[in-house]
């Protein structure tokens, strides 16, 4: 996450961070809800039982291919601009995981706080957004990408 000095804006890990840590609880409670009364010819019906075989019932991040969640979903480089547009495609790629789900699932006791998770990530693509903007407006623009406004300090 990044904490831009120029007095109008801040996003800081702290807030951002704890709100997603929020979304993961909320989704991991969802899929505990729906999953924690299943007998074993539903989780074998459903397609579950690969994940059950490894996890029980128990919550185990991963993507819905299967893959495990990693430290390489996290990614970071240091300067305001790749990092900002890193957090913008993160926003929208949640986004669209929630529309995806939205067509899906109709239950309103998972579709509600689904929509609610999904708005939320459209308040932080606006907020990422405007944040890269005041990058921008702060670097030479005839020297867009030559330097990293928070490592090289030359003019």
């Amino acid at each position: 996450m990044l904490v831009l000095g120029y007095g109008k804006w801040n996003i800081t890990a702290a807030s951002v961070g704890t709100e997603e840590l929020a979304h993961m609880e909320m989704i991991c409670t969802i899929v505990y809800q729906l999953t924690k009364d299943l007998s074993p010819e539903e989780i074998k019906a459903s397609g579950f039982d690969k994940y059950y075989v490894d996890h029980t019932l128990a919550l185990w991040p991963q993507a819905a291919g299967g893959i495990p969640f990693n430290a390489c979903e996290f990614q970071s480089k240091g300067d305001p601009i790749t990092d900002l547009t890193e957090d913008l495609a993160a926003e929208q790629k949640a986004r669209s995981t929630y529309d995806n789900i939205l067509r899906l699932v109709k239950d309103p006791e998972v579709a509600d706080p689904i929509r609610f998770l999904r708005a939320r990530e459209i308040v932080h693509f606006q907020r990422f957004g405007e944040g890269l903007r005041m990058v921008q407006d702060h670097l030479d623009s005839k020297n867009f990408y030559a330097a990293n406004p928070a490592f090289d300090c030359r003019k």
